[in-house]
């Protein structure tokens, strides 16, 4: 067994309002607590740093050799069908050593799907209630 870290990489769009970020990080601090011994950050498509390369430089150089990066999507559109695969293949050029894996976007998981939905019940029964 390796003694290298294993990297979680976290990948948002980005928006120019810094607060559009503050989910994002909540999940990044949830991580962190939840899995110590595994290194994470938090990265962005466009507007906020860090970016998905620089981001995952940091974790090769804290010498992750796999490092499995989940978009912080609700779905797979556009920017991780075609910007995102870009992405991970200047990384993979970029340091070869490292195991870059693509992970389904968060708002595929039915774990994901199901807090949504409860979520969503709670609120209208909260609207409905006397």
């Amino acid at each position: 067994m390796s003694d290298a870290p294993t990297g979680l990489l976290l990948f948002a769009h980005g928006a120019r309002d810094p607060n559009w970020a503050l989910p994002f990080e909540a999940v990044l601090r949830r991580v962190r607590e939840q899995a110590p011994n595994i290194a994470v950050s938090l990265s962005f498509l466009e507007f906020m740093a860090p970016t998905l390369p620089e981001a995952g430089a940091t974790l090769a150089a804290r010498g992750c050799t796999r490092v499995d990066i989940v978009p912080l999507f609700l779905g797979t559109g556009g920017h991780v069908r075609k910007d995102l695969p870009l992405l991970i293949e200047a990384m993979r050029s970029a340091h070869p050593q490292v195991a870059w894996t693509l992970q389904p976007s968060i708002g595929e998981a039915p774990g994901v799907i199901e807090a949504m939905a409860a979520a969503a019940l709670r609120r209208t029964d909260t609207a409905n209630s006397p």
